[in-house]
């Protein structure tokens, strides 16, 4: 039976010490301030951007939301962009992806200031990440890490396997594990013998966006999974990457879903929010 990492629990923790950070802060005459721009109606965009209106709420940031709609021109987001960047109170900047047609998201990334970019997603943040030297991760991988440190587990020397290889998640991911001596394999799509590989995985972290991807014939015995995924099964149920009734009994740590790696990235965007307030006001 695996010991199950409760994403509830340590984002809880995450986000109590934001809260006594900013009531610092805040006795400084500083608050940090997160401007969050959603483009459309797409309804897994809403729900994202109101947890995280909520998330600021609880932690005592100043939140600003920015609702265009879906046929806002090129010009007219890079122009709120160009405004949110001169001011000073607004110390994070997220624009909510997936954008609509006909908008270019990379010029949309490129256009936040780096100082600004909580999302960690401007190539000179990227950058930084990849020689180990940053102020700012992505909020997803940054809240597997936060999961890993608090269960106890050491990632040097162990074999690592991140199936995916997006810029958000997967790509980050296999960073992090880098910096702390993990030897690290990224698997894709293109990938062959994929399951043997997973097989041999002292830690496995699936974000491939496909449920129950991950079988319990994938998993070594002993390993520790971590879900990212966040699916619809057949019955409409939410469900993760990874077969979760299958693999539970196979490994030593996993992260269920709903309620594991989720609350993790909202955690972590209120953490890079504090962090690019303390870094704006020196």
């Amino acid at each position: 039976m695996a010991t199950v990492i409760s994403g509830k629990e340590v984002s809880a923790k995450v986000r109590a010490e934001v809260r006594e950070e900013c009531e610092k802060l805040k006795a400084k005459g500083i608050t940090p301030g997160l401007a969050v721009i959603i483009v459309g109606d797409d309804p897994a965009s809403r729900v994202y951007v109101n947890n995280k209106k909520k998330a600021c709420a609880d932690v005592g940031f100043l939140s600003e939301e920015y609702a265009l709609p879906a046929e806002t021109t090129q010009e007219e987001l890079l122009s709120l962009i160009d405004t949110l960047n001169k001011r000073t109170d607004i110390h994070g900047i997220l624009c909510q992806l997936p954008l609509p047609k006909g908008l270019d998201e990379t010029a949309v990334i490129h256009a936040i200031d780096p100082k600004k970019d909580v999302d960690a997603f401007h190539p000179f943040n990227v950058g930084k990440i990849m020689i180990g030297d940053y102020d700012f991760l992505p909020c997803t991988p940054a809240g597997v890490m936060e999961l890993i440190h608090f269960a106890g587990i050491n990632v040097s020397g162990k074999s690592c396997v991140v199936i995916g290889r997006s810029n958000i998640v997967g790509k980050p991911m296999a960073m992090l594990l880098l910096h702390e001596n993990g030897t690290v394999t990224i698997c894709h799509s293109k990938t062959k013998n994929l399951k043997e590989i997973c097989a041999e995985a002292d830690i496995l972290v699936a974000a491939v966006g496909r449920p129950k991807f991950v079988t319990a014939d994938m998993v070594k015995e002993g390993a520790v999974v971590l879900d990212v995924g966040i699916n619809r099964d057949e019955n409409g149920k939410l469900c993760g990457d990874v077969d979760y009734a299958a693999v539970e009994p196979k490994a030593s740590y996993i992260t269920p879903v709903p309620g594991g790696v989720g609350p993790m990235t909202i955690a972590m965007l209120m953490k890079n929010t504090l962090k690019a307030a303390v870094l704006q006001s020196k």
